[in-house]
């Protein structure tokens, strides 16, 4: 049976404060709205129609960019009169028959099982609302049963609701899922006749009682799946249980994590076994850790993958950005070292304080341990790069590429300016500025020569 998906994402937020429309508020290092498209791409449906409104263009254009391949309608509602009002607007595109599902932009953590278990409870004649019972169920609309418990009898919102009704505890999620030919039918019924002259998509409950559907219901596994945002306070609280829910899987994985609320994963994290994870460790895009790896204490990790016995030290900052990074079994990063887009580090490779990659290649045992920069570079084996040495990599319009061969040792505060070639076995005496190739298993310097000027007397300050 064919499967349509609705999800609004029109309001405005105003109570986050904020000119970033609502949607695109992050969770986890994505879009809340972007969650919510990314789960229901496995549900195979038909069609996924994105209701927009507030900032409707920037929310559009930031998900044809996270989803270029997606099947994505976007309609508007302009103004917003409610979420009846908002559903009217996917009329035009839904079919005559097949179930459609409702879910909200603005609550980014359900679950694919959870809206599947609804669509089920739909059966293509049902109407399937999930629900859930809150302790302090303030702002949502309360689930009416009859006598028995067993029908729900309608969905009063909080602003209408009576005392006897606010004191009920299972409340509407605001998702649903109903015939796709009968739910057209009642949103063409809707009326705006309320306490907020809005259109409520909720009044549809009363209309499948009228003729006669039955009105059913499914739960979430847990109810973060079905907390909204709609301030800074609730984005943060949401935050920090999604993190410890991840935290929590990793650990079930054997991954020991120093302390799991000071741990962010905002991407994907693949594990072997025996690694830990110290404190403010944060993990964005797809990172891989092998086998007995250590991450230090308030290190950055993106989109990188890192060997077996690796140890990174605290403060340290990989980001392989879309090239990617890489670093080989055996290595040591860090503290404070950077490691940037397409640094690939072979193994026992050794990179020390305030040492910087970029676009470069280090094959195994190469050293870089103290205040150096490495940018557009291939090094071989066993070579020692000196502190405060660089690579001038950059002609002002142009990059150009530093190779240095096998066990070259290059002294301390030197400057190779690239295009340049060090061959195998050179040293490269301290202080040097080299602009020309050198030669393989030869000392190679350049500098100026060494003066002493006899007489000579420090300026002194001019008193006024």
């Amino acid at each position: 049976m064919s499967l349509s998906i609705v999800i609004m994402a029109a309001g405005k937020g105003t109570r986050m404060k904020s000119a970033l429309p609502k949607v695109l508020h992050q969770i986890a290092g994505r879009p809340m709205l972007a969650h919510v498209i990314g789960t229901t791409a496995s549900l195979g449906a038909a069609r996924d129609i994105v209701i927009t409104g507030h900032g409707a263009e920037r929310v559009e254009a930031t998900m044809r960019a996270l989803y270029p391949q997606a099947p994505l309608n976007f309609v508007r509602q302009e103004p917003q009169l409610g979420t009846g009002h908002a559903v009217q607007q996917a009329v035009p595109c839904l079919p005559d028959e097949g179930t459609t599902l409702i879910l909200n932009g603005d609550t980014p953590l359900i679950e694919a099982a959870t809206a599947r278990a609804l669509v089920d409870a739909c059966q293509g004649e049902r109407l399937a609302l999930l629900t859930i019972n809150l302790p302090d169920p303030t702002g949502y609309g309360r689930i009416v049963r009859d006598a028995s418990g067993e029908r729900v009898l309608a969905i009063v919102e909080h602003k209408d609701a009576s005392e006897a009704q606010r004191a009920i505890q299972e409340v509407y999620t605001g998702m649903m899922a109903a015939p796709t030919r009968l739910l057209k039918k009642w949103l063409g019924q809707l009326t705006n006749q309320n306490a907020q002259g809005e259109y409520y998509l909720t009044d549809v409950v009363a209309m499948a009682q009228a003729d006669g559907v039955t009105v059913v219901s499914a739960q979430p596994r847990d109810e973060v799946e079905v907390l909204g945002v709609n301030s800074p306070m609730q984005l943060a609280d949401l935050e920090r249980r999604h993190q410890r829910a991840q935290a929590a899987r990793l650990m079930e994985q054997g991954v020991r994590l120093a302390d799991p609320a000071r741990f962010d994963l905002r991407g994907v994290l693949q594990c072997g076994q025996d690694v830990e994870i110290d404190v403010n460790v944060i993990v964005e895009g797809e990172v891989q850790l092998g086998h007995n790896v250590r991450i230090g204490a308030n290190c950055v990790l993106r989109n990188v993958v890192i060997g077996d016995n690796v140890v990174i030290h605290p403060f340290t900052h990989i980001d392989g950005d879309t090239q990617g990074a890489q670093v080989g079994a055996g290595s040591l990063i860090g503290p404070f070292a950077r490691l940037r887009p397409g640094a690939q580090l072979g193994e026992e490779v050794h990179i020390g304080n305030f040492v910087e990659v970029k676009n470069s290649t280090l094959a195994n045992g190469a050293k870089a341990n103290h205040l150096a920069y490495l940018g557009d570079a291939t090094v071989g084996e066993r070579v020692n790069y000196g502190a405060g040495s660089i690579t001038a990599n950059y002609d002002g319009a142009n990059k150009h590429r530093t190779v240095i061969g096998n066990d070259v040792h290059v002294g301390s505060n030197c400057v190779l300016i690239a295009p340049i070639t060090l061959g195998d076995g050179a040293t490269i005496g301290g202080g040097s500025t080299i602009s020309k190739d050198a030669p393989a298993g030869q000392l190679t310097v350049a500098r100026a020569k060494q003066i002493s000027l006899a007489g000579w007397q420090r300026p002194q300050k001019v008193k006024r």
